[in-house]
């Protein structure tokens, strides 16, 4: 394609600058700078009786209207003159009779200075001098510095060089250039040389200015502009260009105030070009274009740079399809360009406003602000690689930065954020690697990975987006380390569909629903990660998925820990879970995970539940502290736990009820308030070298004491004991009344033994007609599990 366009582009018209005239031209400075010296100097009060009375600058005026004397009269006026002030080039002198230069030693004293010399020198008043000086070029102001210690210090004066500085270059504030490829503004003020714009016109000097519109004026005044020889000025970019290509100069290019529009800028050298205008540059100097990609940098531009300046692509036809192969910055095969400082929009609604692409396109793109443009911001792909820092991306219609087929960029410290589409999109094996990146505010996912692609992204902040965090999907792979990942309004971090990232060390939390979810064969590896504060459970895992969770910790969930079900697998293995407001693992409907040296501790409800055909291997767990059941099996499940370590539960150890069955070995049960094992009507159990000791039996205890159940469990445990109903008081299935209360509240009434299970008492939870006797407190219900929302896919494929 980049071919085709260099061979077909049109011709460029070069416009070669004026050679300035030999003759001397009394142009408005020579006249000038005379002129405002006598009048400045003649303006200050002399002193008549001192010293120096005799030192005035009108002497020197009136010695030079005397008539001009002979050599010899000179000579003999003068005898006592020494060798070096009596040399002479004259052309009065014969030739080969030139009189010898003085020989100097260390010992001979300086001559003393003319009267009129000493006066300008030492007299003359800063505040005059410094009036001629402002009449000088930036050349005759360097020669003046050489006359004397004085005048270097005030022929440096920064007023004096900035006036200078902006008349050449416009800035406001000095732009350094201390090397090849870097230019950057600085503060005065703040700045270690005491004078910056001298320092940064030396820099800049030797350059090229596209100034449309004074070319002709600078070439007809060239005793205005005497010193200036080596700066050239242009109308166009295009001219510009040209000139580098005929070697006119070096390749530095100002571009000033205005908008150039329709250039055909085809960049084929390692050239710099630089926005030049006063307060913020790049709003001013403005290139775009309407027909074609407004820069398109080719093979040869390796280490060219372009910054601080506006760059646009803005079509008549935004919806066209032939604008697909256009751009606002195109940058093509072994291009390694530098872009700075640049601000980038493309209103057209296909493609990217910069698309690098082919084997060794790597750019360095820094500082640059691409946003509100209607399709993708960064479009990275075919192999091609960079380094793109510190840029602003946002508010674009598709994909703020999208990286594609085996594409490879470096990618630091990017602000991408309020996407109408996804922050970041890899695809079709694009990699990258991203690093400190604060994206956010996106309208779909902060971060997607699709289709082989395989990403790394470290040390991020990736939160606050409209569905989610990171989306893992269609065999997604990638590893994302070290990030902070929050307040999502739906997952922080979704897999599935065969993906296998590796998510480790990595901050998850304060999502608005689940913090990691594996669902449609979603696999990878989650590691020595944090995960808290989420409003679902901190991990779901569903459908076939089977990742590998090992070291994290889990904790702050509103709908417990982990939850694994409809045919969930996984490897949960040496995670703490903790303080989860329901249980700490949830094993559910046909889920078969397994669950290894885990620590599962101070819930807020049960430690492990497994309900409605949950199995499941658990073993070497320590299940401690938990306000309910430490494991709590319902409802056809059958899992094996072997060699737990099941304590300190304020309620019972292990609960089997709902024609649930286990297999319990080695696993030493002690310490629970409730008691160690309790097993409902009609549950049978397989056990092996179990040890159930020094268990606290509270409801034995409260049983035979003659207390309501419900005394010690209120409505937050379900105590497993014989439970009945009363036809006298109605009660129905759902209705359930303690031995205790059958003896003393429903003494004499129609009442009915169910089974031995799980239950709290209604008598004394007040529910019932008649009021308790023994206890009494409102009763809620605390069993609702919620499933995380889907998540939605980036439209950025639909449109190109």
């Amino acid at each position: 394609m980049n071919s085709v366009r260099a061979t077909n582009r049109r011709p460029r018209r070069v416009s070669r600058p004026r050679p300035l005239q030999p003759e001397r031209n009394n142009g408005d400075r020579d006249e000038e700078a005379p002129a405002a010296a006598a009048a400045a100097a003649a303006e200050m009060p002399v002193d008549e009786s001192g010293a120096g009375a005799q030192n005035s600058p009108y002497q020197l005026r009136r010695k030079s209207l005397l008539p001009k004397r002979t050599a010899s009269a000179t000579a003999s006026a003068c005898p006592s003159k020494s060798p070096m002030e009596g040399a002479s080039t004259s052309s009065t002198e014969p030739f080969g009779h030139r009189a010898k230069r003085a020989r100097v030693s260390g010992k001979s004293h300086d001559l003393p200075a003319a009267p009129a010399e000493q006066y300008l020198q030492q007299k003359l008043p800063d505040e005059v001098v410094l009036k001629i000086f402002s009449y000088l070029l930036e050349q005759d102001l360097c020669q003046a510095a050489c006359v004397c210690k004085r005048f270097s210090q005030l022929a440096n004066d920064p007023i004096l060089w900035k006036r200078l500085y902006m008349e050449v270059f416009e800035y406001t504030r000095p732009m350094m250039h201390p090397e090849p490829g870097k230019f950057f503004q600085v503060s005065p003020e703040e700045h270690e040389n005491p004078n910056p714009w001298k320092e940064s016109f030396q820099q800049l000097y030797k350059g090229a200015h596209v100034k449309p519109g004074f070319a002709e004026h600078f070439y007809s005044n060239p005793g205005r502009y005497k010193g200036r020889e080596n700066m050239l000025y242009y109308d166009t970019i295009e001219d510009a260009l040209g000139g580098v290509q005929e070697a006119h100069f070096d390749g530095l290019i100002f571009v000033h105030t205005g908008v150039y529009t329709d250039e055909w800028i085809y960049i084929e050298s390692p050239i710099t070009m630089i926005g030049a205008a006063a307060g913020k540059v790049a709003d001013k100097v403005v290139i775009e274009n309407t027909r074609d990609s407004t820069f398109v940098f080719m093979e040869g531009s390796e280490d060219a740079y372009v910054g601080y300046m506006t760059i646009r692509f803005n079509p008549d036809d935004k919806s066209a399809q032939h604008h697909n192969a256009h751009h606002c910055l195109e940058i093509t095969v072994n291009c390694s360009p530098n872009i700075d400082h640049c601000i980038i929009r493309s209103t057209c609604t296909v493609g990217s406003a910069v698309c690098v692409s082919g084997q060794g396109a790597c750019p360095t793109i820094k500082h640059c602000n691409i946003s509100d443009c209607e399709n993708v911001g960064l479009y990275i792909t075919d192999h091609a690689q960079g380094i793109y820092e510190d840029n602003e991306i946002s508010n674009n219609a598709l994909a703020g930065i999208w990286v594609k087929n085996h594409g490879n960029p470096i990618i630091r410290r990017n602000h991408i954020h309020h996407g109408r589409d996804v922050g970041v999109f890899t695809f079709d094996h694009g990699m990258g690697y991203f690093e400190s990146c604060n994206i956010h505010r996106n309208r779909i996912a902060g971060f997607e990975v699709k289709a082989y692609a395989n990403p790394t992204v470290v040390r991020c902040e990736i939160h606050h987006g409209q569905t989610g965090g990171i989306y893992v999907h269609e065999k997604g792979q990638g590893v994302i380390e070290e990030n902070e990942v929050y307040s999502n309004t739906l997952a922080g971090v979704w897999v599935t569909t065969g993906s296998t990232p590796v998510l480790r060390r990595n901050r998850i939390h304060s999502g608005k629903q689940v913090g990691v979810y594996f669902y449609d064969n979603g696999h990878g590896v989650l590691e020595d990660n944090d995960i808290y504060n989420h409003m679902y459970s901190g991990v779901q895992i569903r459908t076939g998925s089977n990742p590998k969770i090992r070291r994290n910790k889990i904790w702050g969930g509103q709908n417990g820990g982990i939850l694994v079900y409809n045919s969930g697998l996984g490897f949960i293995e040496d995670n703490e879970i903790f303080d989860n407001a329901m249980a700490g693992v949830w094993i559910k409907t046909d889920s078969n995970p397994t669950l290894r040296r885990n620590k599962i501790h101070d819930g807020r409800d049960g430690g492990i539940c497994i309900f409605n055909g949950g199995r499941g291997l658990l073993e070497e767990n320590d299940i401690f502290r938990n306000a309910q059941a430490g494991v709590l099996i319902s409802t056809n499940s059958h899992p094996i736990l072997r060699k737990n370590r099941i304590f300190d539960g304020f309620a019972a150890g292990i609960e089997i009820t709902n024609h649930a069955t286990a297999t319990l070995e080695g696993n030493q049960i002690f310490n629970n308030r409730f008691g160690g094992l309790f097993l409902a009507s009609g549950v049978n159990v397989t056990m092996k070298d179990n040890k159930i000791i020094t268990n606290q039996d509270a409801i034995e205890k409260a049983v035979s004491r003659g207390q309501c159940l419900y005394k010690i469990s209120s409505y937050t445990s379900y105590p497993m004991h014989d439970f009945y109903r009363c036809h006298t008081c109605n009660t129905t299935d759902r209705n359930a009344i303690c031995v205790n209360c059958i003896k003393k509240c429903h003494q004499g009434h129609d009442v009915e033994f169910i089974r031995h299970d799980r239950f709290f008492c209604d008598c004394g939870a007040g529910t019932l007609s008649n009021p308790c006797t023994l206890a009494g407190e409102p009763t809620h219900d605390t069993d609702t599990l919620y499933d995380s929302a889907p998540p939605i896919e980036s439209n950025t494929l639909q449109h190109n």
